[in-house]
């Protein structure tokens, strides 16, 4: 199963930085008996092999270098590769960069690596659905894309970033078919296609007949893209150590 990861964006809500907003030091983690500092990137790289992904691709603009020079070739058991968005052009162009990576049997996972969201083994629990969203429940749904289902579990719409949006529950992750993905690509570069963000190609695809499905495994969000969303990142993972606070508070960016 492949992973994509969609690195390319400037980070311009917690600039200025020295360095990629995905290498944002957040918490820590022991190499062998030594404690280092942990990049904010790999907390979704660990869901994502939880998840059997084995083959992860970042997606990165061409002055991100140093997420390669960070990663390299592996991590831990995932082959990692690599595709350059040319232009910033959104998360949609930037996920389609690794489409041709993609064989359209295979699933693939994708996800954002400035957040970090518990419970770690959530992404397990999206199963083999067509199109499935792994949701979390925020105080702010407005600053996401906030997905409405039906007692069925199935999507009916995904509101981007929408004033009183109707639901709560925000995606944090999704999962499909390599021909999904082809079907989403073709169908945003088609005459009424372009979209920027996720969650209005997603309405495009149902509204032609496609399905999705929502899954609220999730417990815990937080974006650490901005200063607020990183210190209550670190206050989380101080509070609950490499597994989260039991019963807080769901968080967001």
């Amino acid at each position: 199963m492949w992973g994509i990861v969609p690195a390319a964006g400037i980070g311009s809500r917690i600039q200025p930085l020295a360095f990629s907003k995905e290498l944002l030091p957040v918490g820590s983690c022991l190499n062998g008996n030594t404690e280092r500092p942990r990049a904010a990137s790999e907390y979704l790289l660990d869901r994502m092999l939880l998840a059997g992904v084995t083959k992860i691709c970042f997606v990165i603009s061409s002055g991100k270098w140093d997420i390669l020079r960070y990663y390299g070739g592996a991590f831990r058991s995932a082959m990692l590769c690599y595709v350059v968005q040319p232009a910033p052009a959104g998360l949609c162009d930037a996920i389609f960069q690794a489409l041709p990576l993609i064989p359209p049997e295979e699933f693939v996972i994708v996800g954002l690596p400035d957040t970090i969201w518990f419970p770690e083994d959530a992404l397990c629990r999206l199963g083999d659905h067509e199109l499935s969203f792994l949701l979390f429940p925020v105080d702010r749904p407005e600053l996401f894309d906030s997905v409405s289902t039906g007692s069925d579990g199935e999507v009916k719409k995904i509101q981007t970033k929408q004033p009183h949006p109707d639901s709560n529950w925000v995606w944090g992750a999704f999962k499909m078919k390599g021909s999904v993905l082809r079907r989403l690509f073709e169908l945003w570069r088609s005459p009424e296609g372009g979209d920027e963000y996720i969650g209005p190609l997603v309405n495009k695809y149902l509204e032609r007949g496609g399905r999705a499905v929502g899954v609220p495994a999730g417990e815990l969000y937080v974006d650490v893209g901005t200063v607020g969303g990183y210190r209550r990142a670190v206050a989380m993972l101080a509070v609950g150590g490499s597994h989260g606070p039991s019963g807080a508070n769901p968080q967001t960016g």
